[in-house]
């Protein structure tokens, strides 16, 4: 079996231009030291710039559309005129405001953490730009996902929650080729639901949609592991991409993007040599 290279694994660089994000918090709220780490994650294999202001680290506060707007107009502004044609900038946000404004902006893809559920009208603005719109699960919001999050059968649930969502955005008119479809791990899940998730991701991906994987530096892997700051989980990042890859997840979003970048083009390769 050779899956191509038109289906290589592709990589987004994480772009947090918050004073709060779990693991990069105020380092890139200047905006000339943001466009410079935006360039060197694109030197380093980034296919993808994903563009944020409003941290959803657990017991994190909302940030509402005017802030979120102050944060990240400018960067955009600038990364769409800087970066090479072949590298579109994300929002990460559940707001149709910011949303509206980020693409106005030059952004390409709406990166929606609620799935439509804080904000219906953003789907409206996916519908409209014909651009990529990726759906994740959450169970409770960012304020209190972990506390004491509870499911019956965890891949089903979220499985069950990501088709609703996708066949809402269908009837909002997102075309169906530009719904990316993400289980959402470390959101409203225990690292027990997170490791059920990652055992099952060849489930998400027989839906049809493509996937993205969330793992990066991500606390569930720092108990299972003797490394504990996210910072040093940089190798069970990798670990994950790997899976994902073999299980044929799409999208990963990541911190680091060299490393998770070999480990993506590795374990491609190897796949693309694997036999049915």
């Amino acid at each position: 079996m050779n899956p191509g290279k038109s289906n290589r694994p592709v990589i987004m660089g994480i772009l947090n231009v918050t004073p709060d994000s779990f693991s990069d918090g105020g380092q890139y709220t200047d905006t000339r030291i943001a466009i410079k780490h935006a360039a060197m994650m694109v030197e380093e294999g980034a296919d993808i710039i994903d563009v944020g202001g409003e941290s959803t680290r657990p017991g994190s506060q909302r940030v509402n559309a005017a802030e979120q707007r102050a944060r990240v107009m400018g960067i955009i502004r600038e990364l769409h005129e800087i970066l090479p044609g072949n590298v579109p900038v994300s929002i990460d946000t559940t707001l149709s405001e910011v949303a509206k404004a980020a693409i106005e902006a030059g952004a390409s893809i709406i990166n929606d953490i609620s799935a439509g559920r804080d904000d219906p009208g953003i789907m409206k603005v996916a519908a409209d730009a014909a651009c990529p719109y990726i759906i994740m699960h959450m169970q409770g919001t960012p304020g209190t996902m972990q506390d004491n999050p509870e499911y019956d059968n965890v891949v089903r649930e979220v499985l069950d929650f990501l088709l609703d969502r996708a066949a809402e955005a269908e009837k909002n008119d997102i075309e169906r080729r530009n719904i990316i479809i993400d289980p959402g791990i470390g959101f409203g899940k225990t690292t027990l639901h997170n490791l059920e998730l990652l055992a099952n991701l060849d489930q998400f991906v027989k839906t049809g949609y493509p996937v993205l994987l969330g793992t990066s530096r991500k606390r569930f892997m720092g108990a299972v592991c003797r490394d504990k700051a996210a910072q040093e989980l940089i190798g069970a990042t990798c670990a994950t991409t790997t899976l994902g890859v073999n299980a044929g997840v799409r999208y990963f979003r990541v911190h680091d993007v060299q490393e998770n970048r070999q480990a993506a083009d590795v374990a491609w390769a190897v796949k693309a040599e694997s036999t049915d």
